[in-house]
């Protein structure tokens, strides 16, 4: 540590003091020039985005979230059921219907629109007993269902959930038709408990 000298008109290390005069030296002012103003800089870094390209970028979000909508919108209104490629087409109608000659036959059992086979709600018998001991071996699908034979709304629920679990479209959410029928029982071969 250096020690402290009383003030004696002199620095510590032997050097004076210089008092400037009250003005300039001639000529300084003379030597001392304005600069140019600084051309602003950007603070961001190099490969940053340019000024602009934000709002561009955003459009562009916009229009392919619109279109997604759009198509996923429309993949939903439309029906994924494919025509049956043996059904013959429909008659064109015409204004009147022409008068059938042959009697009909006698009025039967009414014919099952989904085709044969097809369980919905409200079916009974020993199918539907079927489709509930084999939706009981499917884990969490009929929790707490049983198989009474009859197709009730648990049923229904539990068919609607295995057909969205396992992607089956080919059938109407809860029924049970040859699309679920097919998917099901190639999870739970027959005989088994």
């Amino acid at each position: 540590m250096r020690e402290f000298r009383q003030d004696t008109g002199q620095e510590p290390d032997g050097y004076e003091p210089v008092v400037l005069p009250g003005k300039p030296p001639a000529g300084s002012e003379a030597l001392t020039q304005e600069l140019p103003p600084v051309a602003r800089r950007s603070r961001r870094h190099p490969g940053a985005v340019p000024p602009g390209a934000g709002l561009r970028r955003a459009a562009v979000a916009v229009a392919v979230l619109a279109a997604a909508v759009i198509g996923f919108g429309g993949a939903l209104l439309l029906r994924s059921e494919q025509p049956d490629a043996t059904a013959t087409p429909a008659p064109p109608r015409s204004a009147a219907p022409a008068p059938d000659p042959t009697p009909s036959p006698p009025a039967t059992a009414p014919v099952d629109p989904d085709g044969a086979g097809t369980l919905r709600e409200g079916a009974t018998g020993p199918e539907v007993t079927e489709l509930q001991q084999r939706l009981l071996r499917i884990p969490d699908v009929y929790r707490d269902g049983s198989a009474s034979g009859r197709y009730d709304p648990t049923l229904t629920a539990a068919v609607a959930r295995f057909q969205l679990w396992y992607g089956i479209r080919g059938d109407e959410s809860g029924v049970y038709g040859n699309d679920t029928r097919a998917a099901l029982e190639s999870r739970t071969p027959a005989g088994t408990s």
